[in-house]
């Protein structure tokens, strides 16, 4: 990768987070980190250059992961979108167009090499 690819993590479990969090940086990617919808939405309006938001559904405050992801959708299209959940299985029609859905635990080579296709 020349430049990296800039990514935003949306995870309320700190430990998760930062597992997922060093593993992309270790693979080249840069990261930027939310412990929730809140958090995310704050960091996606300060930094252009996020291109693909990876986050769970399940977190704390007003906003879920998958309005996260709606929200994200119409407000910065060209920004990819996976979400991903232990507990919930989605459906392709509930999450935005062209996004993905990742079950837990995380398969950190699985979700890399989604993230280089959903960006490539």
């Amino acid at each position: 990768m020349n430049i990296p690819i800039s990514i935003l993590i949306v995870e309320d479990e700190p430990l998760i987070r930062m597992e997922i969090a060093d593993d992309l940086s270790d693979r080249g990617f840069h990261v930027l980190e939310a412990p929730n919808a809140h958090e995310a939405m704050l960091l996606l309006e300060s930094h252009s250059d996020i291109q693909l938001l990876f986050t769970d559904i399940d977190m704390p405050g007003k906003m879920n992961g998958l309005m996260l992801a709606a929200e994200t959708h119409i407000r910065w299209p060209a920004v990819k979108i996976i979400v991903t959940s232990g507990l919930h299985s989605v459906k392709s029609d509930e999450i935005p167009p062209g996004s993905r859905f990742m079950g837990k635990p995380h398969q950190p080579d699985a979700v890399s090499a989604a993230m280089l296709d959903m960006v490539a």
